[in-house]
C-alpha cells in the first residue's frame, strides 16, 4: 500500500481533514496541533475524533502525522523558552492519546550558541521528562537543513539524541528530503549511499515517515526552502527513485510543498504514477 498525503489545515477538525485527504487522492495527512507560530491549541472535540477514527478505518487511512509548532525550541539557552517547549510538547502528547497509534513530529531545535553537544543534552532531557511507557504515540525527530545553530542536520546528532532517551521505543525519525539535501546528503545522485549511511548511523528500523519536498536551493546550502515536486534542485527523477526505494516503500509520505489543495492533488497523482508495482 502506497501511503501518501499532504499538510492540511486542522481548523475545521479531524473529520474534515480526513475527507479533504480522500478528496485529493490521499490516504493520510499531516496537521499542526496548534497555530504553527503560536501557543494556543483549540479545545479537543472528542466527538469529532470519534467520528474521524471511524471514517479513517472505513476509508483505509492507516496513520496520520501531527506536527509541533515551529516556535518550539527544546534546546534554547533560555530556560523560559525550554519550559514553553516542554509544556507544549507534553500537552500535545496528552491530546494525541485520543488518536492512538499515530505519529508526532517536531524539530529538534537550535542550540543558540551553546554548542551541539549541549543542545543534544537538553533535547534528550526534555524528552525524558515528557515521554511515558504507556503512551500510544511515536515521537519523531525531524532531519534538519543545518540553518544557523540547528541541531539534527547530521545523522550522528539524531542518533546521539535517541541514545539518551529512556523510552527509546517511543521514538523515531522523520526524514525530510529538502532538509537532508540542503544539509549535504546527495539523495539525487547517491540515494542508496545516503540510506546506507542512515542505516549504519541510526538504523532504518527507526525511520517512520518521509516529508517529500523539493528544494529551492542547491545541495549543502543549509537554507531550508521547500519547492514543489520536480520544480527544484532535487527533481522528478529523484522522487521517482525515492517512492520506489525498497527501504522506503512501506513508509507514509507527506507533502509540505508550497501548494493549495489543487496543487497537492496534482503532486499526489504524479507520485502515484511513479510507483512501480
Amino acid at each position: 500500500m502506497f501511503i501518501i498525503g499532504s499538510h492540511l489545515s486542522s481548523a475545521k477538525g479531524f473529520l474534515h481533514m480526513g475527507k479533504e485527504a480522500v478528496q485529493i487522492g490521499a490516504n493520510t495527512f499531516q496537521f499542526f496541533t496548534r497555530n504553527p507560530r503560536g501557543s494556543r491549541a483549540k479545545k479537543l472535540d472528542e466527538e469529532d475524533v470519534r467520528v474521524f477514527l471511524d471514517f479513517a478505518r472505513k476509508a483505509s487511512v492507516p496513520v496520520v502525522l501531527a506536527h509541533a509548532p515551529y516556535t518550539l525550541n527544546p534546546c534554547s539557552k533560555e530556560e523560559k523558552t525550554r519550559e514553553f517547549a516542554r509544556m507544549t510538547l507534553q500537552d500535545d502528547l496528552n491530546r494525541m492519546e485520543y488518536l492512538p497509534g499515530n505519529l508526532y513530529n517536531f524539530h529538534p531545535g537550535s542550540h543558540t550558541g551553546q554548542g551541539v553537544e549541549r543542545g543534544i543534552e537538553l533535547i534528550a532531557k526534555l524528552l525524558n521528562e515528557i515521554l511515558w511507557r504507556e503512551q500510544k504515540t511515536t515521537v519523531l525527530l525531524e532531519t534538519m537543513a543545518g540553518k544557523g545553530t540547528e541541531v539534527g542536520s547530521r545523522f550522528e546528532e539524531l542518533r546521539m539524541i535517541l541514545d539518551r532517551v529512556h523510552c527509546r521505543d517511543k521514538m523515531g525519525i522523520c526524514l525530510d528530503t529538502c532538509h537532508v539535501y540542503d544539509a549535504g546528503y546527495d539523495i539525487v545522485n547517491g540515494l542508496d549511499e545516503v540510506l546506507e549511511e542512515f542505516d549504519r548511523v541510526i538504523g532504518l528500523e527507526n525511520l517512520k515517515a518521509i516529508h517529500l519536498n523539493d528544494s529551492k536551493n542547491p545541495i549543502a546550502s543549509h537554507k531550508d526552502r521547500h519547492e514543489k515536486i520536480g520544480k527544484g534542485s532535487i527533481g522528478e527523477k529523484a522522487f521517482e527513485k525515492i517512492v520506489n526505494h525498497p527501504a522506503l516503500r512501506g513508509l507514509p509520505f507527506y507533502l509540505e510543498t508550497p501548494n493549495e489543495l489543487e496543487g497537492y492533488a496534482g503532486e499526489i497523482s504524479m507520485l502515484k504514477g511513479f510507483v512501480r508495482s
